[in-house]
């Protein structure tokens, strides 16, 4: 059982018996904060049967709103952050709506700069860059990936790192650098192979088909 759960229990003793009843605050913000936990990891697992299946869950959108406005009602910075950057991959990935995610997502990379959460700070960098190779801006597309990768090196997630360096390859090849493209998905091959990942490794085997 979570302890926060545990705690809960405790909490509603203390009020009851003890005639406490600051314990119940105390406990619904833990339960609170239990829910909003719950919520994200639900609402993660909706995300990854859309990315098999390719059909949309409409639980996914409201599960990361629910837990980001939880999140942001505990004061809890990284949390949000993490929630509201879930919310833009749904538009982006789900809806195909960057102009609904990018808000999201850059307030997202904001609380994660302000929580020190760089893993997540990663991920909306990668997001951002994916929306900004969209619209054609290749320059910025490239610092925000570019800047993910080093967060990710960082950080020692290379299996990160290998899926940033495929966004890069397109990138260097739409700039008119194929070879350059091509040694970059090398590098990326190298890292998802000696890092057992598979999906990563196939998404290099079709990018190297593409370009």
């Amino acid at each position: 059982m979570d302890e926060r759960i545990e705690r809960g229990r405790l909490l509603y003793e203390r009020a009851v018996f003890d005639g406490d009843a600051t314990a119940l605050e105390t406990a619904d913000r833990d339960l609170d904060a239990v829910e909003a936990d719950l919520a994200l990891a639900r609402g993660r697992l909706v995300h990854g049967r859309f990315l098999t299946k390719g059909e949309e869950d409409p639980s996914e959108q409201g599960l990361f709103e629910h837990a980001a406005r939880l999140y942001r009602i505990l004061g809890d910075v990284r949390g949000e952050g993490e929630a509201l950057f879930w919310i833009g991959v749904f538009h982006q990935v789900v809806r195909r709506d960057n102009d609904a995610a990018v808000p999201m997502l850059e307030r997202s990379h904001e609380l994660a700069a302000q929580a020190g959460d760089k893993l997540t700070m990663s991920y909306a960098l990668r997001h951002l860059g994916i929306a900004e190779h969209v619209a054609g801006r290749l320059g910025p597309a490239r610092r925000r990936l570019e800047e993910s990768v080093r967060l990710r090196r960082e950080l020692g997630f290379r299996p990160g790192v290998a899926a940033n360096l495929i966004g890069l390859a397109y990138i260097t090849a739409a700039e008119g650098h194929r070879d350059q493209a091509l040694e970059v998905l090398d590098e990326a091959a190298e890292i998802a192979g000696a890092t057992g990942a598979h999906g990563i490794l196939r998404s290099v085997e079709e990018a190297r088909q593409a370009l």
